[in-house]
């Protein structure tokens, strides 16, 4: 009964959700452990309780300094005050400062490029870590749908840290990704804990429109009448601030829009007035949902889809984690298909800018060290800071760079032969992927539910009353209950700021 005590008195919850309590049993028991669970599922759950019961400090892995921060608020909220997040949101003073006294958290959150400053390995060598875990594990995988250059130098980490247990954990990831984590964290002995993706009470509903306008309308028609809170997806900035203006010339007032070109102030206000339920619908990219703890979404509508399924899994998990019945809806008309492809190779290099870098790296004239490349092609070329973390790590891993300077030995020509098929393959998988997803939206023959968890291995245990499109269902569950207005106008930001920390500093001291 000690793991159900803990989860009450730490977390005030009465009993484990699936998986849980089988995850940090085999924790707590020194084993590593790859777990795979679905989004809303309670993954936090799953490394934050083993911290009240080993002996050290539990390091987290995170890839967005969004997640993180959340995290460690959510953490604060709860009455947790030995934990910190080491991120670019330090000042030196205050990063000097926490590295000094790391021994005193008992949870550390980092992003896996901070871990590669020799500075924080040899302050968190100085402590005990009692658990190494890693966040959104398929980042890992070359084959995963958000890899991320830096997670693969995590083994590294690891064993400069002495190899405590480590705990990868993921929402969605086919076996393929399972075992290629599995691999790059060199955890051969490992406990898998993997379950069903699916999340019966989010009903499906993919539907085509035969143009932009009608598209438009229906999603129109579909925020004023679904019971919300409601987030709608798109693919670009422009259409979030675009579909918030159109939804609020409708009526519809409690509406913003959150992509990552705004400023950091005004993302944190727009998550916090979403959370707090003053605002019903987000119009959003991307950017937006990993890590918004939000139990009462009911709706998600995908006006533009992802580029995977892995993706699209993710954000229709945002609905309905306190168990309601809640809709994913996405909507379709031919044009989609041709922006889709166009965003696949949004975050990979072109042939043109790969061959910027060359033309760069091979001047005999000035032999740039690689700091020097990056803020190169940052300030003179734009090129973004994503595709600058993948280009950097083709170049190391090629050993065209070697510690930050060029390698005079190496033959140029054939590093890039083998850069260029590296991204190629790379474009290739993303095109099957999207392509895949593409088959999934167009197919009228089979149960959506089905189709989706046969792309995981898995297979469905039983449908639910509410399914999806080709299961049918009755939409007007999911219809407003009661017709009164909130769509009262906000008061000046400044104020729904300050009320805001109120109410998160009332949480915290009652």
């Amino acid at each position: 009964m000690r793991l159900e005590k803990v989860l009450k008195e730490k977390f005030h919850f009465s009993s484990f959700r699936k998986g849980q309590k089988e995850i940090i049993q085999d924790l707590v028991n020194g084993k590593n452990v790859m777990a795979m669970l679905p989004t809303g599922a309670g993954k936090s759950i799953c490394y934050q309780l083993p911290g009240y019961i080993l002996e050290g400090t539990v390091l987290i892995v995170s890839p967005l300094l969004s997640l993180m921060e959340d995290q460690v608020q959510q953490l604060k909220s709860r009455g947790e005050k030995n934990v910190i997040g080491l991120n670019s949101f330090l000042s030196f003073q205050k990063r000097k400062s926490a590295l000094h006294s790391l021994h005193r958290y008992r949870f550390i959150y980092a992003s896996p490029e901070i871990l590669q400053s020799a500075e924080v390995i040899h302050a968190l060598q100085k402590i005990k870590i009692s658990l190494f875990v890693i966040d959104e594990a398929h980042c890992i995988s070359q084959w995963g749908h958000e890899f991320r250059t830096d997670y693969l130098k995590l083994d590294d980490v690891k064993r400069k840290l002495g190899n405590p247990p480590c705990l990868a954990l993921t929402a969605t990831a086919t076996s393929k990704v399972i075992e290629d984590i599995i691999r790059q964290l060199d955890i051969p002995d490992v406990a898998k804990h993997i379950y069903s993706i699916d999340r019966p009470n989010i009903a499906i509903n993919v539907q085509k429109v035969d143009s932009l306008d009608d598209k438009i309308k229906e999603t129109i028609e579909f925020v004023k009448c679904l019971e919300g809170p409601g987030i709608i997806y798109f693919s670009s900035r422009i259409w979030t601030e675009k579909m918030a203006m159109i939804l609020r010339e409708n009526g519809m007032n409690r509406v913003a829009y959150y992509h990552g070109g705004l400023e950091n102030d005004d993302r944190l206000l727009i998550q916090q007035q979403f959370i707090q339920d003053q605002l019903d619908v987000i119009c959003c990219t991307n950017a937006f949902g990993m890590g918004v703890d939000k139990a009462n979404v009911r709706f998600i509508i995908h006006f533009h889809y992802p580029s995977q399924i892995e993706s699209y899994l993710q954000e229709i998990g945002r609905a309905g984690r306190n168990g309601d019945l809640s809709i994913a809806i996405l909507l379709y008309c031919n044009e989609d298909h041709d922006l889709a492809k166009s965003m696949v190779l949004h975050d990979l290099p072109n042939d043109e800018e790969w061959n910027l870098v060359f033309t760069l790296v091979s001047n005999p004239k000035q032999k740039l060290l690689l700091h020097e490349l990056e803020a190169l092609l940052y300030e003179r070329y734009g090129i973004s800071e994503v595709k600058w973390r993948f280009m950097k790590y083709q170049l190391e891993t090629e050993k065209l760079y070697v510690n930050g300077s060029i390698n005079l030995n190496l033959c140029v020509d054939k590093a890039k032969q083998k850069i260029v098929n590296t991204v190629h393959q790379r474009v290739r998988l993303k095109q099957k992927n999207l392509a895949s997803l593409k088959r999934w939206i167009e197919n009228k023959d089979s149960c959506r539910r089905e189709t989706l968890l046969w792309k995981f291995d898995q297979a469905l245990e039983a449908h639910p009353e509410s399914c999806c499109d080709y299961c049918k269902f009755d939409i007007q569950k999911y219809r407003k209950t009661d017709h009164t207005s909130k769509n009262d106008e906000f008061t000046d930001w400044k104020e729904e700021l300050r009320l805001i920390f109120k109410q998160n500093g009332e949480r915290q001291n009652g």
